[in-house]
């Protein structure tokens, strides 16, 4: 592979920055990768176990020069931090991001941007429940999709650049517009977080079991409601607030899923329960067709990262 930027900027450094950066290493795509973090904490470990080329200690310094710059912040603060790195931002240098939400930080993010500067949002649908710095590694985004929605007017070249950045990565690269991802994204990742929240939290509240038989008797499905509810709670906030109107629909249709199968449930419709998990069963074996996921037992006691 060869180089597809000489500097690139990395703002917050945990899961996905880290990944990237290690990622780019692999590869060898980018000259310099720089990055920063607001917290002191969080450098000072990106200094220590090597992760970016060199931290820096304020973003004005971060993105100097820089031909890419991802913002990978929660979402509430993005357009905070693209008014603090506009004036410091060379022309011709490409703005991207990690968020999971599209319209809101398209809204926010844009507008700070000075003419000559390209913003070309994107999300990787890749992660972890862990956080932080220390989470990244390499391998993350392989074989996983990263969506590209592009703005009004986004450069096509700058476009296609940042495409064959993330295929060298190792992602799938598809294009879309920011309204249907939010709903996409509500359907496939919005609502599934808030549910194995909720469940994860009824779980707690049921004071009938006590939570050491919650905790030793955890089967398969609960386990990975708690692995998904160990996400990080800043981010997830952030997602909820600013994607509200796709993810109230999703919600809305969940609940009446919900109703209707309560009634089923309650007037022992067998045959109606039955073909509806035959019917949701055909999901998961599209998902594995698509090989998003493998079919193999797993049970959570493999120990692997992803």
């Amino acid at each position: 592979m060869s180089v597809i930027y000489d500097r690139v900027a990395l703002i917050g450094l945990g899961l996905i920055a880290s990944s990237m950066f290690w990622a780019m290493k692999r590869g060898g795509l980018a000259k310099e990768v720089v990055g920063y973090a607001r917290s002191a904490e969080t450098r000072d470990t990106a200094r220590e176990i090597g992760l970016c080329d060199r931290v820096c200690d304020s973003i004005a310094e971060t993105v100097e020069g820089a031909d890419l710059i991802v913002l990978c912040v929660p979402v509430g603060v993005m357009a905070d931090v693209a008014a603090e790195m506009a004036p410091h931002l060379k022309t011709g240098a490409t703005v991207t991001d990690v968020g999971s939400v599209k319209v809101d930080v398209i809204q926010k993010v844009g507008p700070h941007l000075p003419e000559g500067v390209h913003f070309v949002p994107a999300h990787p649908l890749a992660g972890t429940e862990h956080s932080g710095p220390r989470s990244g590694f390499a391998e993350l985004f392989d074989n996983r999709w990263l969506l590209i929605v592009p703005v009004a007017g986004s450069d096509r070249a700058a476009v296609g650049r940042l495409r064959d950045l993330w295929e060298a990565m190792g992602a799938n690269v598809d294009e879309m517009d920011a309204e249907h991802h939010d709903l996409v994204v509500a359907v496939t990742s919005h609502a599934p977080h808030l549910i194995a929240y909720t469940m994860v939290g009824v779980a707690d509240d049921l004071r009938r079991v006590t939570d050491s038989e919650v905790i030793k008797y955890s089967a398969g499905g609960f386990r990975d409601f708690t692995r998904i509810a160990a996400s990080d709670p800043t981010m997830w906030r952030d997602v909820f607030l600013t994607n509200k109107e796709a993810t109230l629909e999703v919600l809305g249709r969940f609940t009446e899923e919900l109703f209707a199968l309560q009634r089923a449930i309650r007037q022992g419709d067998g045959e109606h329960l039955h073909a509806y998990f035959t019917r949701t069963r055909a999901i998961r074996r599209g998902i594995i067709e698509a090989g998003q996921d493998t079919d193999a037992p797993d049970f959570g006691r493999s120990g692997r990262k992803s």
